[in-house]
């Protein structure tokens, strides 16, 4: 994994003049500049990870993800970084033309393989892992979108004591892991907000298992937002278009449609009623998604 210095994240100001009577600072870390291909949280939930597959001496790691996923490229190109051979587990039927992604990926030598939407959903069943390691012999397992103990040892160092000063932190969620980092890091005066792009009210508890299963204490609150997902993981509509459109004309800073774009505008609503408070928001990366999204659905979005 390459190296980089946190402190030098540039951290954007996004000014407003709805905000700005309201004297709120609204900021924006932007992770998505850690790296090129390891773009923002990814960085953080495979630094340990592949630390530890190295440290106890794994040639191969294998992790799962959809045909669209950053976690899938990012996880190539850390392996490769890392010297270490990789595998993705790729849900649905393999395409006749491979999408950016994946072209990605794939030149970085990750090695895939498409399984059903059917067979995907066993992909945390010991059993069906241990028939993995019987076709692809021995491996070191991440999980889907990287979360588990090691991703939250390395999301809980995105914040500053620059960060730590902010009354308000959010992020967007998918599988949990950077939410779970923020609130073990952040201190008792801050309140973390999650975003959550998926369809249902169970992240609440999904969030809360993890927290117990991990032994995470903390000290903030915490509150996840379930209403900002646009119909569902990887679904959007026009008003959700319009605004990374707009985000991007304003501040010339490109959104995905899948997390940061939904995250940033739930920000923005929960604004209204809010005063004199400083908010800190991550953006997550997810750019490298833009041109496949761009592929499938005829849209233009910009992804730098």
């Amino acid at each position: 994994m390459p190296l980089f210095d946190p402190n030098a994240i540039p951290t954007q100001l996004i000014n407003l003049p709805s905000l700005e009577r309201q004297n709120i600072k609204l900021l924006l870390k932007r992770l998505d500049l850690v790296h090129p291909f390891i773009s923002g949280n990814k960085f953080y939930k495979l630094k340990y990870n592949l630390e530890k597959a190295k440290s106890e001496n794994h040639h191969t790691v294998l992790t799962f993800g959809g045909a669209f996923s950053n976690h899938i490229q990012a996880t190539a190109v850390a392996a490769q970084l890392s010297e270490i051979k990789s595998i993705g587990i790729i849900r649905g039927e393999k395409p006749k033309k491979l999408n950016p992604t994946l072209e990605r990926a794939l030149e970085n030598g990750m090695e895939l393989y498409f399984i059903s939407r059917e067979s995907y959903r066993m992909k945390a069943d010991p059993i069906f892992l241990e028939s993995l390691k019987e076709r692809f012999g021995d491996f070191f397992h991440i999980p889907e979108g990287g979360t588990n103990e090691l991703a939250i040892q390395g999301t809980s160092e995105i914040l500053t004591e620059e960060d730590l000063r902010a009354d308000i932190i959010a992020t967007s969620i998918g599988t949990g892991g950077t939410l779970a980092g923020l609130v073990k890091a952040a201190k008792k005066h801050q309140q973390v907000w999650g975003f959550s792009a998926l369809k249902g009210d169970f992240m609440g508890e999904e969030f809360r298992n993890l927290l117990n299963a991990q032994v995470i204490n903390h000290s903030c609150e915490y509150t996840i937002f379930t209403d900002y997902h646009f119909g569902g993981y990887a679904k959007h509509n026009k008003v959700l278009l319009e605004f990374i459109e707009y985000f991007y004309r304003s501040f010339g800073i490109p959104l995905d449609p899948i997390y940061t774009g939904k995250m940033l505008y739930g920000v923005l609503d929960q604004c209204e009623g809010l005063e004199n408070k400083t908010i800190l928001c991550l953006h997550t990366g997810g750019l490298q998604g833009i041109k496949g999204f761009n592929q499938r659905f005829g849209t233009d979005l910009k992804d730098r």
